[in-house]
């Protein structure tokens, strides 16, 4: 069973993105922070994180960039979750490190293609 790192700071998303996950066969551990995801990739070692980009503490963007620069974490890919549906906001995330990115509010179809892309097992 892949893991499934959601860093995601509204209670609500948090909420229906790890109940939507677990049923399609995701463990997810949850951080509400930046920091606290930097730490929870670096200790759970997950397959695949879902960062939100705008959180407390420290934001996606740079989280991304930590979890990136580690060698230990820098293979996880990461997809950049954000309401913010700009080209520059996508150019931003990737430019941080992130593999994919996705826009809120989530669709889970599309969400759940993108995580099964990046983790190699399709559909």
């Amino acid at each position: 069973m892949a893991k499934i790192l959601l860093v995601e700071d509204n209670e609500m998303n948090r909420d229906m993105l790890t109940r939507r996950l677990s049923r399609n066969g995701f463990e997810v551990v949850v951080a509400v922070n930046g920091q606290e995801g930097v730490d929870l990739a670096l200790s759970q070692r997950p397959s695949l994180i879902l960062m939100d980009m705008s959180l407390p503490v420290l934001d996606g963007w740079e989280a991304t960039r930590r979890v990136k620069a580690d060698p230990s974490t820098a293979g996880i890919p990461v997809i950049a979750l954000t309401a913010h549906a700009m080209a520059q906001d996508r150019e931003d995330a990737m430019a941080a490190g992130c593999d994919d990115f996705d826009t809120k509010p989530v669709e889970l179809p599309r969400l759940l293609e993108k995580i099964r892309a990046l983790l190699g097992t399709g559909e």
